[in-house]
Formats: structure tokens, sequence, C-alpha cells
């Protein structure tokens, strides 16, 4: 059974719960057309509207209009161990004992940690790809932020963007890491900060 969320709601529990049973007894995520049927749906858009509000509260991953793209992010370990160092040039001794774990859970919890996403190339240069998963701490001083932070914002009209911040005066551009794409110019109340960069989950 299902640890019901308050942050949720009745109909995004009922579709969470569901979701997570389906996945644990098929092993891969369900269609768009098999939730329909499990909520008695007879149309898409109210699955559709869930999963993105499941998303933007970090239960799951999911690229809309990508065929069994959802992810639950709970499946998270409570400890990764830790094997020592690994060399990106030449070669060094390898890892031996085991000292200590990368507490993965305490890592996601205590921050109110959330997962988007990513899609599309602007951040390449940052390491941040297409497909990968960008874990983000929520903002709650926006003015607090410091320049050259990596950011989720909401820009009106252009929807939801990961960049770089940073602010010159009564402005705020949001820089991408790729030189194909232009700086976004804005005054600061006309953008919203969902959250700043803590990882990047790539599944290899």
């Amino acid at each position: 059974m299902v640890n019901y969320s308050e942050n949720l709601t009745e109909a995004q529990n009922e579709l969470y719960g569901w979701i997570k049973d389906y996945m644990k007894d098929f092993q891969h995520s369900p269609s768009i057309r098999q939730m329909m049927q499990a909520m008695g749906l007879k149309s898409p858009a109210p699955i559709q509207s869930r999963l993105k509000h499941l998303q933007e509260k970090g239960y799951i991953s999911w690229q809309e209009g990508k065929a069994r793209t959802l992810q639950l992010i709970d499946e998270v370990m409570e400890g990764i161990p830790v094997m020592g160092s690994v060399a990106a040039g030449g070669l060094i001794e390898t890892y031996s004992d085991v000292n200590e774990n990368l507490d993965i859970n305490d890592f996601l919890k205590k921050k109110d940690v959330f997962a988007l996403s990513v899609n599309g190339d602007s951040m390449i240069d940052a390491c941040i790809a297409d497909g990968d998963m960008v874990l983000m701490e929520p903002i709650t001083d926006s003015y607090s932020l410091k320049n050259g932070t990596i950011v989720s914002a909401m820009v009106p009209g252009l929807g939801t963007t990961l960049k770089y911040f940073f602010k010159r005066g009564e402005k705020v551009f949001l820089e991408a890491a790729n030189p194909a794409y232009e700086t976004i110019e804005l005054n600061l109340d006309d953008v919203v900060f969902q959250g700043k960069l803590l990882a990047v989950w790539r599944k290899i």
C-alpha cells in the first residue's frame, strides 16, 4: 500500500500509488493508455496533467511526449559505498577498503530536493546533457542567489529553463552553457526561480 503524501491531491496520490505498484510488478513504466484505463478516464489530458504535477513536486521524472520515460524518484538507495578515487588522466592505485558511504537518501530528504528531466543541449558545456535528470534545491530568496549559479527558472512565454544565473544592476541574465543559444535578459520581477542545481543524475 502506498504511503499517501499530503503534498499531493487525492487524484495525484491515486495515480502515483498505481504507478508504483505497476512498476514493482512489471519493472517498466506504464503507457498513458494503461494509466487512463486504470484511472477510468477516456482522455489522456488528466493523466498528463497529473504526471506534470508529480514531476514538479519531485515524485517522478518524465519526458512529455516520449513513451515509457517515466521513472520514480524515490527508487534511490540509502547509501552507496565510496570506493576511493579514480583518475581521469593517468593511472592511480585502485580502491581497496570501503571507509565511507555516500548517503544519497539524507542528501535528498534534508534539502527538499526535487528532480527535473533535461530536454535539450543548452547546458552541454556544463556537462548537463539531454535526457539527464537534475536534482534541484528550492530557492527561498532569489536576492541571495550568487552569480554563476545554475538555476531552473520559469520565464513567461518561454516556460521553464535551466541556465546560469547572473544579475547585473536591475537586470537578470540567464546564460546557456552552449554558444548556440543566446542569453535571456529579463527584469528580476519577470522570472520565477524554482531551484538551484545540486547534482546531475545520469543513467548509463
